[in-house]
């Protein structure tokens, strides 16, 4: 697992186009298995950064047992590219929060993952 919640101003010419290719960056990029990779893009032509409505976005990235500090900068370092690249997204206009909620408080085929993988 992880989930990435995407918000952005920035539309894109194909949604799904999206969705797919960046699923494909975020398992590379976070060294997990596409399988387990789900991705949510929301348009919000309201979003606001620094008092304008520029290009922006705001992501939270829900990832098991690799998030840390050490490898938080190299994910933001991969994501604010990929953003700057496909949306035109400047790294000064985005946020990403992190969130490893732990084993025991994340569900999946109707237990938690710790059940499913042991402590």
């Amino acid at each position: 697992m992880p989930a990435l919640v995407i918000t952005t101003n920035v539309k894109v010419p194909d949604i799904r186009v999206f969705i797919v290719e960046f699923s494909k960056f975020a398992a590379e990029t976070l060294s997990k298995p596409e399988q387990y990779i789900s991705v949510s893009y929301n348009y919000d032509e309201n979003l606001s950064f620094h008092g304008t409505f520029d290009p922006a976005f705001l992501m939270v990235i829900t990832s098991l047992n690799n998030i840390n500090p050490e490898a938080n900068e190299k994910y933001s370092k991969a994501f604010f590219g990929h953003f700057k690249e496909r949306l035109g997204v400047p790294g000064e206009r985005g946020y990403i929060t992190f969130y490893d909620p732990g084993l025991a408080y994340l569900g999946h085929k109707a237990t938690t993952f710790q059940t499913l993988f042991g402590s």
